[in-house]
């Protein structure tokens, strides 16, 4: 049996030929040898259950079976129901007076005590039987039991449609984690990567690789987590992505590389970009003559545009409270302008565009945007990046508003996909717009047809950038790199202004007879996410920090005395004003609300 199967796995690998071969295979049989000889429990030894409590049915009648499990529910005390990973199970506390000892551990446990109960698989009395639960037309007859661990008040109930704050689940995750909905998202969640896993490997021949947690800087991205190292003045980085890695095995030749990585990026909440904004309307020539002053003001200036969307049925649906909330979000979060339109109805809400649009503006804008007779129009000025980013917004908060009103416009059921292309290669620098950043990083490689704009007019160079976007939402975005050492060098140094020192290595790398290359990195706890219909990515990881970053179960990040840093020759260097908050750090920890 073994050596055919070791022929199978010989055939289905891509093994080295010569020596190493039978050096491996001969390794193999070996320990495979060894291991027959030795017979492994089926099961654990402290363990000795017989089944799982999901898993039994009426073809189990008469069984004895041993189940254990956490203390779900009681009624009674005749009743109770018992939990594990694979589902529920209803046991019958025995009530004659030989059982008693059994009847007092079963009913004196407290709720979500862990407990091992051994009896016979009987039927549930006739009209009994709960269709709801899998196994509910059976239920345990308990001869003996054991209380395995008790369980101490709970800081909340494990129950789903228990109402908990975020911070108090964060604070007390392993609990958490034992809720039906966690266990579902994070089972599916090891589904979904075995099945990545098996279709990339196996079907298309890609190879997992780690590659390194420790790293250096890299310019031109996200701000990283910087880990000290013993030698003085020297740091380690914590890659924001494994992007270099990936341009270095293409290098190598594993061209059909990938892996689930961990990526750190040391930087706040910002609101999601939003790559819908190709269903947004530029009528930024229906308003060139206007006299609307904020218009004027920003079709004057280089990047400036108008743009609008169309929310369909929005004065049959929306109230003015919740127009004057939309407004509200674009200014606190953008800090832009928004105003609505109301071209085919006899009011304006007070709105001042509306009141100044001439009529052939208004007849323009109705062609031009399809506008029919209950539409609103959402208008915005100003740059164009940030007129498309709250406009993008805006629209998915209009989504929510109507549909909360009735009005069915996302299946939750469908999954659509859409492609976003032609992204610009480089934008101005929000904080000095004179110099260039990267629109998505600096290894992407130009669009073909735009590199003789590099030398002259480079914010007119498009990108080989790409995004994946699933019901709305970014879930993943790559484009085709520079293999190039001169291109690479050239836009580092000279348009972007960074020190190609630190990417030495990866210049001389590109000078070895690079490939042209490319990939796509999928953001899997928004991709889970949205396979789940969780309303965060914080339900679909494990052990997530909060939205300021801390991890409320551990108290991280937390201080460090001197003795421990001096090894790194780190010296905390308190500002004057913060005296009170470094005493704080002394006082017990209070989670964020």
């Amino acid at each position: 049996m073994f050596s055919c199967w070791l022929s199978r796995l010989c055939r289905g690998l891509s093994t080295p030929t010569g020596r190493v071969t039978h050096l491996i295979q001969g390794s193999l049989s070996r320990r495979l040898m060894l291991s027959s000889q030795r017979r492994i429990p089926e099961l654990s030894s402290f363990v000795a259950r017989t089944n799982t409590c999901g898993e039994l049915r009426s073809s189990h009648l008469g069984q004895e079976v041993t189940l254990c499990g956490w203390i779900q529910y009681r009624r009674q005390n005749i009743f109770l129901v018992l939990r594990d990973f694979h589902g529920l199970v209803q046991v019958v506390i025995p009530q004659d007076e030989s059982a008693a000892s059994v009847k007092k551990i079963l009913c004196e446990a407290p709720m979500e005590s862990v407990v091992q109960v051994s009896g016979t698989v009987i039927s549930r009395p006739p009209g009994q039987e709960n269709p709801k639960m899998p196994t509910g037309e059976i239920e345990i007859k308990v001869k003996s039991a054991q209380l395995l661990n008790t369980c101490k008040k709970l800081p909340f109930e494990i129950k789903d449609f228990v109402k908990k704050t975020e911070a108090l689940r964060l604070q007390y995750r392993y609990l958490d984690l034992r809720s039906f909905q966690m266990q579902y998202n994070l089972r599916l969640r090891s589904r979904m990567v075995m099945k990545m896993r098996e279709y990339l490997c196996n079907l298309h021949g890609f190879v997992d690789i780690e590659t390194p947690t420790l790293f250096k800087r890299t310019p031109g991205g996200a701000k990283e987590f910087v880990i000290p190292s013993r030698e003085p003045g020297k740091f380690y980085c914590l890659p924001q992505s494994p992007q270099q890695f990936k341009q270095l095995l293409m290098v190598g030749g594993l061209d059909r590389y990938f892996q689930v990585a961990r990526c750190y990026r040391d930087e706040g909440s910002r609101p999601d970009r939003q790559p819908e904004f190709t269903q947004i309307v530029d009528i930024s020539d229906v308003f060139r003559n206007t006299k609307v002053g904020f218009l004027q003001d920003a079709l004057s200036k280089p990047q400036g545009t108008v743009k609008a969307i169309c929310i369909s049925e929005g004065t049959k649906y929306l109230k003015r409270k919740d127009i004057e909330s939309l407004r509200k979000l674009a200014a606190d979060h953008f800090n832009q302008e928004v105003l609505p339109v109301f071209p085919k109805a006899n009011r304006n809400w007070n709105s001042p565009v509306a009141k100044s649009i001439m009529e052939e503006q208004r007849s323009e804008l109705i062609r031009l945007m399809e506008i029919q007779e209950d539409g609103v129009v959402l208008l915005t000025a100003g740059e164009h990046r940030k007129a498309c980013s709250v406009l993008g917004k805006l629209r998915l908060e209009c989504a929510d508003l109507l549909e909360a009103r009735g009005l069915v416009l996302r299946d939750p059921a469908l999954f659509s996909f859409l492609w976003v292309v032609d992204f610009p290669l480089f934008l101005p620098k929000e904080e000095n717009p004179g110099e260039l950043e990267s629109a998505h990083h600096p290894f992407t490689a130009p669009h073909p047809s735009d590199i003789h704009l590099l030398h002259t007019e480079p914010k007119q160079v498009r990108s080989q950038h790409y995004d994946l976007v699933l019901n709305g939402n970014e879930i993943g975005g790559g484009s085709i790199r520079i293999h190039d050492a001169e291109l690479q060098r050239y836009i580092l140094a000279t348009l972007l202004k960074e020190d190609v020192k630190l990417l030495s290595h990866l210049l001389q790398a590109l000078d070895f007879g690079a490939p042209p290359h490319g990939g796509i990195a999928l953001g899997l706890d928004r991709l889970i996410c949205l396979v789940t219909g969780a309303p965060s990515i914080r339900d679909v990881i494990a052990f997530p920090k909060s939205f300021r970053g801390h991890d409320l179960m551990s108290n991280a990040p937390d201080s460090l005395p001197p003795e421990e840093l001096k090894p790194y020759h780190i010296q905390v260097s308190w500002p004057a004003d913060s005296e009170a908050e470094k005493s704080s750090l002394n006082q017990p920890y209070h989670p964020e609300s």
